[in-house]
């Protein structure tokens, strides 16, 4: 199996299991997100706005594990925990997919957005951007 398709089948299981869980979430708490979210409208917008935010707050709340940034500090601290770390990068990780499973953004097509991204980025860098 290629690196791509590997990459493509985890990338599909992130997918499913956020699905999941987003049905799972409506079922238990019904009130917890919109039963249908048009990305034209302005409801339909604030809820991705909220999502995005939310997305935004993990990944702050992954910056305060590092500790050494800051060029005047005259100390540095030895340690960083990793593992609390990643749990708030994936927490923002999850707000983000769940960005792109509500205007139905599927493994696939985000997959080929990232290559094509990827792509544009490269030949920056090779014309010297």
């Amino acid at each position: 199996m290629s690196s791509e398709a590997v990459f493509q089948d985890r990338l599909k299981q992130i997918f499913f299991l956020r699905k999941v869980f987003i049905r799972q979430l409506k079922n238990t708490i019904p009130t917890a997100m919109p039963e249908d979210i048009d990305p034209t409208s302005k409801e339909g917008q604030q809820y991705l706005r909220d999502l995005a935010l939310h997305g935004v707050e993990e990944m702050f709340e992954a910056l305060q594990h590092l500790k050494n940034w800051k060029p005047h500090k005259l100390t540095e601290e030895k340690e960083f925990n990793k593992e609390e770390f990643l749990e708030e990068i994936v927490d923002a990780f999850n707000y983000f997919m769940a960005l792109l499973i509500v205007v139905d953004v599927d493994h696939e097509k985000l997959f080929e957005a990232y290559l094509k991204k990827d792509q544009k980025i490269r030949k920056r860098l090779d014309e010297g951007y």
